[in-house]
């Protein structure tokens, strides 16, 4: 019998898609009419940023509301569900900003996970709230609008050598972590996103991937909440060891910027250095989101050929409809900015964007919280992939280091 050919419109009806046609929807407000789109406040404590807070949760809630029609997903619940959880979000932004807790370098995200943690894991997570706890799906818009903030000339302008530690560091560092999870008995799924956490940049890079793989949701969440504890010691630790061994700023930051895991979390360190630490760590830093793209295209590819499709030949089709779509709408909101728009113009854009992706990822955040349980984290079960990311981590701080010096404090003065 004659398969029946889909319509072209009703292939695009996926969350991968939709993702990427409300991220697109989205960034061409930020580019047209920039005042029409929202800011979650840091502050509550004007009429105006109360107002801010309620026009950023109902356009949210206006983009959650049509895309679950759209999906077909249930709507019954969801008003209340995203009320709970955007509050959340915004009381983490709240936190955040207090002088004392911005000085120490924690971000949003962090309270927004410990928000959600609390909850699951001292009370239960009610039924009511469950409807709109949909992590993947803000972070895969995030992600998208993120896209336009990585500009691909910015960095090379910054810093060759950045890009050059960049590259290195993330082939040797992803192929040592998935050798050493698969050692340790991680499974493929785990281990690629652990690796891949390790190695490209965190949390972004591990929820990239495990789109790339069509992986477990809990496998990622166990691999977001070793990110995030690890990230916070490092963020200390690295500067300390760094001024106990006598780095130069640029050699220390283009260490932190290479193994912390969260942009946040090195501009913190980088400060704690001085500015022209922050500097090098920050471009690092970006030079590693730059290769996020590339880099889920290649485990797209190897996940095809050796993944859950076993030996079977892969096809371009094949190929094609395992690749997370979002991840290619973050490629070509990197490539359009970089290329159509001046740096200035582009940054001017980012900075709306990059708020509301912040916004979207503390949203997000929370639900991951919602979703994990400490327990299940630091049980015998997932004592393997917790021994293998330390293994990991330290390996990747030290050939960091190497890395870092023989760049920044060897090659680069011997050119000047």
């Amino acid at each position: 019998m004659k398969e029946t050919k889909q319509p072209w419109w009703k292939k695009i009806l996926t969350e991968d898609w939709i993702t990427v046609i409300a991220a697109t929807i989205i960034l061409l407000l930020a580019v047209i009419v920039p005042a029409v789109m929202p800011v979650m406040p840091k502050n509550l404590g004007t009429g105006k940023e109360w107002l801010d807070a309620g026009y950023m949760f109902l356009f949210l809630l206006l983009v959650t509301y049509l895309t679950s029609f759209i999906l077909k997903k249930p709507l019954k619940g969801i008003f209340l569900s995203f009320l709970a959880i955007y509050i959340l979000a915004l009381l983490s932004n709240v936190v955040a900003a207090i002088p004392a807790i911005k000085a120490i370098g924690l971000e949003s995200v962090f309270f927004a996970v410990i928000f959600g943690l609390i909850i699951s894991n001292i009370f239960n997570v009610p039924k009511w709230l469950k409807p709109a706890i949909q992590s993947e799906f803000y972070i895969k818009i995030g992600i998208i609008t993120l896209g336009s903030t990585i500009l691909f000339g910015e960095v090379m302008k910054a810093g060759a050598y950045g890009l050059v530690q960049a590259i290195l560091i993330v082939l040797v560092v992803w192929n040592f972590a998935f050798w050493v999870a698969r050692k340790m008995k991680v499974d493929d799924e785990m281990a690629t996103m652990l690796a891949s956490g390790v190695s490209i940049c965190g949390v972004s890079a591990a929820i990239a991937t495990c789109g790339v793989i069509k992986g477990d949701n809990k496998k990622l969440s166990t691999v977001i909440s070793l990110v995030l504890v690890i990230a916070i010691p490092m963020m200390y630790l690295l500067p300390w060891l760094s001024n106990l061994i006598g780095l130069s700023p640029q050699v220390a930051g283009a260490w932190l910027g290479g193994t912390i895991d969260t942009t946040g979390a090195v501009a913190a360190a980088g400060t704690m250095l001085g500015e022209e630490a922050a500097q090098t760590a920050i471009i690092v830093k970006s030079s590693q989101n730059v290769l996020l793209g590339i880099a889920a295209f290649l485990i797209a590819l190897y996940w095809t050929y050796k993944g859950k499709e076993g030996q079977e030949k892969p096809t371009g089709k094949m190929i094609w409809d395992r690749f997370p779509k979002f991840v290619l709408g973050f490629i070509l909101a990197s490539l359009i900015f970089s290329i159509f728009f001046s740096i200035e113009e582009a940054k001017v854009v980012g900075k709306i964007t990059k708020g509301f992706s912040n916004s979207l990822f503390s949203i997000a955040f929370v639900c991951i919280g919602l979703e994990t349980r400490f327990k299940e984290i630091f049980s015998k079960e997932n004592r393997r992939p917790l021994n293998a990311f330390l293994t990991a981590q330290t390996f990747n701080i030290i050939l960091t280091l190497i890395v870092a010096y023989l760049l920044f404090g060897v090659i680069q003065p011997m050119l000047q």
